[in-house]
């Protein structure tokens, strides 16, 4: 798919079309019509776009959508290992993992794209923008879906380590469980009756300290689970209460940190175990 001029390590959006002519369609839709008269819509099969180009509906088109202001992170981003098939990194806290929303070239996927050279770097899970630690990605298409498959099955073992102020309601350590539900018209995620879909251990350290244990990965979950037993994690502006912040204001990171992973790598067959060289302030 041919590139954009300032879009380095930004791929285009992929958008269904509903049919017909495409460029009265992203001008009813998006007011986006001059895109196709610019030449900056292409076809699944890499042809550019132009006024006269029907399409059926349930076709696929790719487009460069306009980038949003975005306040640059002032931090960091260590690499913690780096071969042919994986680089592991230790994220800075604020910065997202891939673009969404009004988060798109200051994210981790697209300053390591830029930095190394590497247009196939896939995150091979997530971290919430707020949390800091070890994110891993994939580096050749060929090999993504070995790794996402690993991370989705549940055979990466992950550690945090979280700060937190009050007192536990419930004796600790204790494995949490609960149905988390994320839905897209809220900020907070919530618990909800139901069968459990979301698994956390959680030991206390001392001094505010806790070591969490997820065993599944819903939004939000280790945030919910110690709110949920009276211990909301230090600077969190979402739990138990939604604080707006300004974009810019870096003074309080949340402190949550993705300290370890370690797991058999599915392509080698070599034990791997990458830990975070960050602190929790």
């Amino acid at each position: 798919m041919p590139g954009r001029p300032g879009y380095d390590g930004i791929g285009p959006s992929r958008l269904r079309v509903q049919g017909g002519n495409l460029h009265d369609e992203l001008q009813r839709r998006f007011g986006a019509g001059a895109k196709v008269l610019a030449g900056e819509v292409f076809c699944a099969d890499g042809t550019v776009a132009d006024a006269s180009t029907a399409l059926p509906a349930g076709a696929h088109v790719f487009l460069y959508r306009e980038l949003p202001d975005e306040v640059p992170v002032p931090f960091a981003m260590p690499i913690l290992y780096r071969d042919d098939d994986i680089v592991v990194v230790d994220k800075p806290h604020f910065l997202a993992t891939m673009p969404r929303g009004g988060h798109v070239a200051q994210t981790a996927l697209v300053r390591l794209r830029r930095e190394l050279g590497l247009p196939e770097l896939s995150p091979a899970h997530r971290l919430d923008r707020l949390t800091a630690g070890v994110l891993l990605f994939t580096a050749r298409r060929a090999v993504r879906g070995a790794y996402q498959t690993m991370f989705a099955a549940g055979l990466v073992h992950k550690t945090y380590l979280a700060g937190a102020s009050g007192t536990p309601t419930v004796e600790l350590p204790t494995v949490l469980r609960s149905r988390i539900v994320k839905e897209r018209s809220r900020l907070q995620a919530f618990e909800a009756p139901g069968e459990p879909n979301a698994e956390t251990r959680v030991e206390a350290l001392g001094n505010g300290r806790y070591r969490l244990s997820p065993r599944t990965g819903r939004t939000h979950q280790l945030r919910v689970h110690l709110a949920s037993i009276g211990i909301p994690i230090d600077n969190d502006p979402l739990y138990p209460d939604v604080i707006d912040i300004a974009p810019g204001d870096f003074s309080r990171p949340l402190q949550l940190l993705a300290q370890r992973l370690a797991f058999l790598d599915p392509v080698s067959g070599v034990p791997r175990e990458f830990v975070s060289r960050r602190t929790l302030n």
